[in-house]
């Protein structure tokens, strides 16, 4: 069932989504060649107990999980897609580094990924990430009143596919609110005009997630969390939560 948020939820939800966005900045600029995935989680960490908040991910257990997640973020490196567990691993250069952060304060959660690249990019990092990006500025923008779900689907999938890039089926955004994860599913990739009413209220987690192969094929990690991309290319991944309002979509993570 959907959850249609007041306009006082929705200012509450901006809050928790600006922790969000400060606890990404900190990371980013914590982010060099050298530095260990487990410390960047702890700068995350740092930024969410400052704020009062806490962390929707930790000790996250879905049903596929073998294990309850162990950290405050998602840092996934190179081939890895989605859901990366943060380790000893020290960022080298070159690295294509996405980071995925949740926060939950006053009852009220939201959620927001970036990619980005350590040290020297290389220039087809350069160009998924920005695809990324593209796809959803695409996706917040066919997410207004009177528009469907399928339509956010197809913006995405539209600037992934025309851009040579896969898309991994069957992962995609969803519904947030009171949990981190709520209806309505939302794909990134679909027909327009199908699927669910978009109305006033309504607060999506969109995050487009690219391949740069151009295959879709992706295949869980040993520790049961990361998804890794089959042939081994490197993955992207963005993400904002946006409230549906009748002044069009407004972005609760956005970063300052």
């Amino acid at each position: 069932m959907v959850e249609l948020k007041t306009d006082t939820s929705i200012d509450a939800m901006h809050e928790a989504g600006q922790v969000v966005a400060r606890a990404l900045t900190a990371v980013r600029d914590a982010a060099d060649v050298g530095v260990s995935l487990l410390e960047l989680d702890e700068v995350a960490h740092g930024v969410l107990r400052e704020a009062g908040a806490t962390s929707p991910f930790l000790g996250y257990r879905p049903s596929f999980a073998p294990t309850p997640f162990p950290a405050v973020i998602c840092a996934s490196v190179n081939n890895a897609i989605v859901h990366g567990i943060p380790t000893r691993y020290r960022l080298r250069d070159g690295d294509l580094l996405s980071v995925d952060c949740g926060a939950q304060l006053n009852g009220w959660a939201g959620d927001s990924a970036i990619s980005f690249t350590v040290g020297r990019p290389r220039p087809a990092d350069v160009r998924l990430i920005e695809t990324a990006e593209r796809a959803l500025a695409a996706g917040i923008a066919a997410a207004v009143v009177g528009n469907r779900v399928g339509d956010i689907a197809h913006a995405i999938g539209t600037v992934c596919r025309r851009a040579g890039y896969g898309v991994p089926d069957g992962f995609g955004g969803h519904g947030i609110g009171r949990r981190m994860h709520e209806d309505p599913p939302v794909p990134n990739d679909g027909r327009p005009g199908r699927g669910l009413p978009l109305r006033h209220g309504m607060v999506l987690a969109i995050e487009p997630m690219l391949i740069a192969s151009g295959h879709d094929g992706y295949h869980a990690a040993p520790d049961g969390w990361t998804l890794r991309t089959d042939d081994g290319s490197r993955a992207a991944h963005a993400e904002h939560t946006v409230a549906i309002t009748d002044a069009g979509p407004r972005i609760l993570t956005e970063r300052r």
